[in-house]
C-alpha cells in the first residue's frame, strides 16, 4: 500500500462520480442531489486528509532533500487549488439540483478539481515517489486510510490560508526557532 496510490484512486473515484453525474437526466432531482452530496463530502474530505498527511510528509521529505522552495510552492499552490474546489462545490449549493445553473457550477466545480489533480499527479506525487521509501509511503497510506475510514460522514469545509499552512506544518517539523516564522522561501522579513 502507498499512499501515492490512494490518492490516485480518490482521484479515480472523483473522475467517476463526476462522470455519472454528467449521464442523468436533470429531472432526476432526488439521485443528482444524492450522488452530488457523496461527491461534495467526498472532496472535502479527500483534501482535508491530504492536508492533514500528504501535505505535510511531502514539505518534510522536500525540505530534507533540500527542495524546500519546490515542494513550498506545490503545496501553495494546492492548498489555493483546495480552496477553489470549496468555493465551486458552494457555489453548487446556490442552485436549485438539476437546473442548467446547476450542472454549470457542477462542470466548474469538476474543472477546478480536474485541473488540481493532474497538477498533483504530475507534480507532488511524482515528486513524492521520488523522495519517500516505500516504507514512509505504506505507513502514510495507512494513516490516510484510517483518517478517511474515520471521517467517513464528512469533516468541515474551511479554507485556509496558503503561506499560513506552510509556516504552520513547517513550525511542526522544525520545532519553535529563535526568530523564525518559517523556512525557504516564505520567510517574512
Amino acid at each position: 500500500m502507498d499512499i501515492t496510490e490512494l490518492i490516485l484512486d480518490d482521484h479515480h473515484e472523483q473522475r467517476r462520480l463526476f462522470a455519472i453525474l454528467e449521464q442523468i437526466d436533470p429531472a432526476e432531482t432526488d439521485v443528482l442531489a444524492a450522488i452530488w452530496e457523496r461527491l461534495a463530502a467526498f472532496l472535502e474530505l479527500h483534501a482535508q486528509a491530504e492536508e492533514e498527511i500528504f501535505y505535510p510528509a511531502l514539505l518534510e521529505v522536500g525540505i530534507a532533500a533540500r527542495r524546500a522552495d519546490g515542494v513550498e510552492e506545490e503545496t501553495l499552490d494546492a492548498i489555493h487549488d483546495h480552496n477553489e474546489i470549496r468555493d465551486a462545490v458552494a457555489e453548487v449549493a446556490r442552485h436549485p439540483v438539476g437546473s442548467a445553473e446547476w450542472f454549470a457550477a457542477v462542470a466548474a466545480a469538476n474543472l477546478a478539481n480536474g485541473d488540481h489533480m493532474a497538477e498533483e499527479e504530475r507534480e507532488g506525487l511524482t515528486d513524492f515517489r521520488r523522495l519517500a521509501g516505500l516504507a514512509r509511503r505504506h505507513k502514510l497510506a495507512v494513516a490516510f486510510a484510517a483518517y478517511e475510514a474515520r471521517n467517513y460522514a464528512g469533516v468541515p469545509s474551511i479554507d485556509k490560508d496558503p503561506a499560513d499552512y506552510i509556516r504552520e506544518e513547517e513550525a511542526k517539523l522544525r520545532g519553535p526557532a529563535p526568530g523564525s516564522l518559517s523556512v525557504g522561501s516564505l520567510k517574512r522579513g
